[in-house]
């Protein structure tokens, strides 16, 4: 979640557009209302680009084509006649056309009998009025099950996309007695240069310029490493680490998109990795900026007895971290977020909000101990790291807000074609901090300097980054003593005692 960047409004100008096969397998419809919906998917598409073909398969081309969508009843269902099955697909600036009520009562989908007395509609048809803003949407059409059948077929159709929109594809049912149906088949939904939703379009090309970040961030990283590497310590070969993963996963999500883009369907094994290998990453990001904190590798050789916490806290959150994004990613394809990310997002957030609490008591303390033993040239990075930070916190708290604000006014998805901002933003916040930090640490020919040398004077407590129910009693500022006063006082003290004995033997 760490990370910052203005470059974002400049790669709004340069990022092409890009949607997916929806597949249905026995998908049973769901009591909204007085209807029965199967939600068949939710995509932001770009209009068609200009082409002199007439050919929804044209590339170029927008189009959402349904291919042998077939509902499927019981054997008893089949014996009683039944209303038809509709699918109906619309803009999302059109969903008050779909639905009415009679004498203002509550909304239905379905046309009831007390509607059709009004003569607005047929009894168990799906209620809509054409759009005043789209001529010719929104789109419905149905089939109905013969005497006796128990598979009925919708007809192959292709519906071109003339307009930029978040459009959403229901299919739905009015009949009680079809309480078991079942829908098979897919939908494929293209945008003008590929498969991938609009939603998802921006970040093939974000992610491509990301890894061409992290490749220049790694070049000036292995060289410095190379050239100094004599003088290496461990905090360098962590930061190592975290570059090797960032590159990785960039990489992996670039590969998955191209592939998502190119056929259609979401690449499952690459999408695995990819998850894997980012959740690694910001989990050892995470333990290491902790580590720091608490001045390992710099001021101390070892946490002691913290080593188990931080590694506890890094595992409870990779776990969470994982399940949450293989949630949200592994074959999703819709535009819309489901509702358990709602669910796993908390203990993240929570998890988070402990490592930055524990991060900055510990930094607190780390920079008391180096002003108190006055090692001036590590105080000085840690006060270049601890700004750093402070400024990522801030930032981040920021862009939550206008998150939280984003998404509270955008209840339909109509922003669609601005929502990849949101997450794009705390991959670079991220790589900002990551290259801050690689700046304060680089290799060089003093790297030494900033390392743990051993020396007596740069030993810290064992406990110095916990907290202690008892305060220590404050030692008088006269009863401190030098060393050159203490060992000039044993050396008095000594030849007090060697006179008194002198005394004693005459």
């Amino acid at each position: 979640m760490w990370f910052s960047s203005s470059a974002l409004a400049l790669l709004l100008c340069v990022l092409s557009v890009e949607a997916s096969v929806h597949e249905y397998a026995e998908e049973r419809f769901a009591t909204k209302g007085n209807a029965f919906v199967v939600h068949g998917g939710s995509e932001g598409i770009y209009s068609s680009a200009p082409t002199q073909s007439t050919s929804v398969s044209a590339n170029g081309d927008s189009f959402i084509r349904f291919e042998k969508i077939t509902f499927r009843r019981s054997k008893e269902s089949a014996n009683l006649s039944s209303w038809p099955v509709h699918a109906i697909v619309f803009e999302v600036e059109d969903r008050e056309t779909i639905g009415g009520s009679a004498y203002g009562g509550q909304r239905a989908v379905c046309c009831t009998g007390d509607l059709a007395k009004l003569g607005v509609c047929t009894e168990g048809e799906i209620i809509h009025r054409p759009s005043t803003k789209n001529p010719g949407w929104p789109q419905v059409f149905g089939v109905s099950f013969e005497a006796h059948e128990k598979v009925a077929t919708l007809p192959s159709k292709s519906i071109q996309i003339t307009k930029t929109g978040m459009y959403n594809l229901y299919f739905i049912h009015c009949d009680l007695k079809l309480n078991d149906l079942v829908v098979e088949g897919k939908t494929i939904w293209k945008n003008p240069t590929g498969y991938l939703p609009g939603r998802m379009a921006p970040f093939m090309n974000f992610y491509g310029f990301m890894s061409l970040a992290f490749v220049i961030l790694g070049i000036f990283w292995f060289s410095q490493y190379a050239r100094f590497w004599r003088e290496v310590f461990p905090l360098q070969n962590c930061i190592t680490l975290v570059i090797t993963l960032g590159m990785f996963e960039m990489a992996l999500w670039y590969f998955e998109y191209a592939e998502f883009n190119e056929t259609g369907v979401r690449p499952t094994g690459i999408t695995v990795w990819a998850v894997t290998f980012g959740t690694v990453k910001r989990t050892v990001a995470r333990v290491i900026l902790l580590m720091v904190s608490m001045g390992f590798g710099v001021v101390r050789p070892s946490l002691g007895g913290l080593t188990s916490k931080v590694i506890l806290l890094g595992l409870t959150f990779f776990v969470a971290s994982e399940v949450l994004e293989m949630v949200e990613n592994v074959g999703a394809v819709s535009d819309l977020s489901g509702k358990a990310r709602l669910f796993l997002v908390l203990p993240v957030a929570i998890l988070d909000a402990f490592f930055i609490l524990w991060i900055f008591t510990s930094l607190s303390a780390t920079l008391n101990k180096l002003q108190a033993r006055r090692m001036m040239v590590k105080l000085d990075i840690y006060r270049k790291f601890t700004n750093a930070l402070a400024v990522t916190v801030v930032v981040s708290v920021g862009w939550i807000c206008y998150e939280l604000y984003f998404k509270s006014n955008d209840v339909y998805n109509e922003q669609w074609q601005n929502a990849w901002i949101i997450p794009a933003f705390w991959q670079v916040l991220s790589f900002s901090l990551l290259f801050v930090i690689c700046v304060l640490w680089a290799p060089s020919q003093n790297s030494t300097r900033y390392a743990y040398s051993g020396d007596a004077s740069e030993e810290f407590d064992k406990d110095d980054t916990t907290l202690t129910l008892i305060k220590p009693s404050l030692t008088p500022a006269k009863d401190v003593l030098s060393a050159p006063e203490a060992r000039a006082m044993q050396s008095s003290n000594g030849l007090s005692k060697g006179g008194d004995e002198e005394d004693k033997i005459e």
